[in-house]
């Protein structure tokens, strides 16, 4: 049991820790209790690492450019203590020193058809693979499956393209994969949704389908799906991620129709964002069951109605912004977020706030509006906490309210993934 805790501890490191900086020197200090066990006869470490030696060598030959000079390293048999970009361990259920990590961010590899099929094949002892931010093509090892202890996945950022890697879906042990900032099109297969992973970022790519009725079965805490050109409706199944989701985005695709109560149910939801779309209906009330909300994000839709008083009155909200939309009223409360710089509500249709839209735009959106077809839904609370489903009374509303401050700048999370390093 102790082998294989140092074992994963990699990831450990890489991801949750620390820093860069810190963190390469704890991978430095991990790598210096590697053991030179079973070493052989010709002075590797390992038969592990003398087969390694070999993959890694073929590989540096197809790199024609390496702008930090990171291949000027890969020299020697001592592989664990020189080549940057490999990290080291003991594989636990041989007991022999192997290749359990490659590091490639940013190293801007290149060459003439850079691919990755034979690297990862040649490295089955691998526990992560990140390769952020190079300028690699061509296909995904199909081999996946019978890498042992391979848990996290991370091309973003190169040059991969066609449809979605369906090779990933042999991946079963993965826990985190990230795709953005590729040129991927067409569809998402469902069974995406069906691995078992912490972390799943798929946008900045081409895709370009409905959301599969199965989103809600992903297990990922951190779900982003932006910048792609998705469209539809939001599934309602998005509700049976209650217990796991944290931060979504769906920001700037092309969905359309209106928000599904269900997703009231995300209990433990942080970040919320389906800005740039051409979502319409009111809020559902169903929202103000979104008790660890601290940022929601329904800006440039077509969302009109009440804003809600209780999720305006939800107790973790930080950055509620509404803007470019055709809101027609806020209470209260509401106002007192706007008063504090937390609620953006610029460019819609409430009357007596500044910073609104023309009397003309508004008469004409409200001419055409689309209804949503299950309404009822959008009134229910499941939670059956704050203020009942009845819409507020018209002495709820103020006429005036002072000019809304810039809102507070998103925090990372979720929304590093729309950065492409």
């Amino acid at each position: 049991m102790g082998g294989i805790n140092t074992f994963f501890l990699f990831i450990f490191l890489t991801l949750f820790l620390v820093g860069n900086g810190e963190q390469d020197a704890q991978i430095k200090a991990l790598q210096t209790t590697v053991g030179s066990s079973l070493a052989t006869a010709d002075g590797f470490q390992s038969v592990l690492i003398r087969r390694a030696y070999k993959t890694i060598q073929a590989f540096k030959k197809k790199i024609t450019y390496d702008p930090k000079n990171i291949t000027k390293t890969w020299r020697g048999k001592n592989i664990c203590r020189d080549y940057k970009g490999f990290l080291c361990d003991v594989r636990p259920d041989v007991n022999q020193t192997a290749i359990a990590g490659v590091k490639f961010n940013n190293y801007n590899f290149n060459g003439p058809n850079l691919t990755l099929t034979e690297l990862i094949t040649g490295l089955p002892d691998i526990v992560f693979f990140h390769a952020n931010s190079n300028n690699f093509t061509g296909s995904i090892p199909t081999n996946l499956n019978k890498l042992k202890y391979f848990f996290e996945l991370d091309l973003s950022n190169n040059n991969f393209s066609g449809r979605f890697p369906t090779e990933v879906l042999r991946a079963n042990k993965l826990l985190f994969l990230d795709l953005r900032f590729n040129t991927f099109v067409g569809t998402v297969p469902s069974q995406v949704f069906g691995l078992k992973v912490d972390l799943l970022f798929i946008n900045n790519n081409n895709f370009i389908q409905r959301l599969p009725a199965n989103l809600g079965n992903t297990t990922a805490l951190y779900l982003t799906l932006a910048n792609n050109k998705f469209i539809g409706g939001i599934p309602p199944s998005i509700g049976q991620a209650s217990n796991t989701l944290l931060e979504v985005l769906f920001l700037n695709n092309r969905l359309n129709g209106c928000l599904p109560y269900e997703i009231g149910f995300l209990k433990k939801a942080t970040v919320f964002d389906v800005g740039f779309n051409r979502l319409h209906g009111p809020i559902p009330r169903s929202f103000q069951c979104l008790r660890k909300m601290e940022l929601l994000n329904l800006a440039h839709n077509r969302f009109s109605g009440v804003v809600p008083e209780a999720v305006c009155s939800l107790p973790n909200l930080s950055n509620f912004t509404l803007s470019y939309n055709f809101f027609t009223q806020v209470g209260p409360q509401c106002r007192k977020l706007i008063k504090k710089g937390i609620l953006n509500v610029d460019r819609n249709c409430i009357s007596g706030l500044p910073y609104q839209r023309r009397r003309a735009v508004c008469s004409r959106f409200f001419a055409t509006s689309q209804s949503c077809p299950n309404a009822r839904s959008l009134t229910l609370v499941p939670c059956r906490q704050g203020l009942s489903d009845g819409e507020l009374a018209s002495s709820d509303i103020e006429s005036t309210a002072p000019s809304p401050a810039p809102a507070q700048a998103p925090r990372r999370g979720s929304y590093g993934a729309l950065s492409p390093h």
